[in-house]
């Protein structure tokens, strides 16, 4: 871990020397101050994330907080695609000489871009699955809501809350699972904002379930944890509720090394349909192997930006949407919302809306005369 973690430090900061060296290289008449200017510029930049997380439990006002959250953040992805346009433009430059304004063109693509993914990361996806259940007895469907990775704090505000709110009250939910890392880096801000009171606006007659993130355990857990029982929000930490027909399995997420195994939980579920809640999508084949019916997860955000979905798609079993393993119903979310750069480019946020219905079993016959007849059983 602490390998790749230089390696992505180095990387970055070569990212950052290289767009300035392009910059300038493009100005050749820019003065000597101006290029001072730009290159401290340029490193505040590239460092206002860093200083953003180390500062973010510091009495300094909300506006430094955010400002450096929101400045550092959007560099992130602003190094990103100018990194990448730039090598284009300059093999394009090998292959046609003639070819000037490479910096340019380049930063007008990485505008573009940028615009694209935040525009893209307004308007999240809700995705309905059925599931159709012989363990699940009621007549009427059951409707749950499922979200991962709200990320409260400096980057989603209360009123990116309010707005995730009513987006989930408009699909008429019995139940909500929040499935991790519903608070970013801090409580503080999520405090300061009072988001508690966005939460009392959520209606789920059978109630809000969480688990804890990763995201959590940065943030300070017990701290969280005391937050967040001033809400309506039952937080499930490697316990299981029982409602009928349903077990819910909270796990806690694998920041603990000493977390319950998934095989003790179920020991309590019964006979019951069991939904388990767990942050990290690490262990959905185990889910499958011991016969879980629902399978919830987020974390991956599906890498947020491009090319890093790649790497998520290689890294996770499943990485994103919707799957039926041999037995289990798998979602692993998205995110409703994201860490750090507000922008989405090739992935998408997004809420699962999941009807759970009976299984209903048909018997058909046909008869041809004189003699043949055949009994159909179908399933619905």
């Amino acid at each position: 871990m602490a390998a790749i973690l230089i390696l992505t430090l180095c990387v970055y900061v070569g990212a950052t020397a290289y767009i300035y060296l392009r910059l300038v290289q493009s100005l050749p008449t820019m003065p000597l101050a101006a290029r001072i200017g730009l290159g401290l510029v340029m490193i505040f930049l590239a460092m206002a994330m860093f200083l953003a997380i180390g500062l973010r439990n510091t009495a300094l006002p909300e506006v430094v907080h955010k400002f450096l959250f929101d400045a550092g953040s959007v560099w992130m992805v602003f190094i990103l695609y100018m990194t990448l346009s730039l090598i284009v433009a300059d093999v394009a430059h090998l292959l046609f000489p003639t070819l000037s304004g490479r910096v340019w063109y380049a930063l007008g693509i990485t505008l573009l871009v940028m615009l694209y993914g935040y525009i893209n990361y307004r308007h999240p996806r809700i995705e309905h699955i059925d599931i159709h259940s012989e363990k699940y007895h009621a007549e009427k469907p059951l409707r749950i809501v499922a979200i991962s990775d709200v990320h409260l704090g400096y980057g989603t505000d209360r009123t990116d809350l309010a707005r995730y709110v009513d987006m989930i009250n408009e699909q008429h939910p019995d139940i909500v699972f929040i499935v991790g890392d519903l608070i970013d880096n801090s409580i503080e801000p999520v405090r300061r904002d009072n988001m508690a009171a966005e939460f009392e606006r959520l209606d789920a007659p059978l109630g809000i379930y969480a688990v804890l993130g990763n995201h959590e355990y940065i943030s300070g857990l017990e701290a969280c944890a005391d937050y967040l029982a001033t809400t309506p929000i039952t937080l499930l930490r490697d316990s299981v509720v029982l409602l009928d027909d349903i077990a819910i399995v909270g796990r806690d997420d694998r920041m603990n090394p000493r977390r319950k195994p998934l095989a003790e939980l179920l020991e309590r579920a019964d006979s019951r349909l069991t939904i388990v809640l767990d942050h990290q999508p690490y262990d959905i084949r185990l889910s499958d192997s011991l016969g879980v019916d629902i399978h919830l997860s987020g974390h991956t955000h599906r890498g947020q930006v491009w090319p890093l979905s790649w790497a998520t798609d290689m890294m996770y079993d499943q990485s994103h949407g919707y799957r039926k393993w041999t037995t289990t119903h798998a979602y692993v979310s998205s995110g409703l919302s994201l860490w750090g750069p507000p922008f989405r480019v090739g992935t998408h946020s997004d809420m699962a809306v999941i009807d759970l219905r009976k299984k209903n079993r048909l018997t058909k016959r046909f008869c041809q005369p004189p003699t043949l007849c055949l009994t159909i059983d179908t399933t619905r």
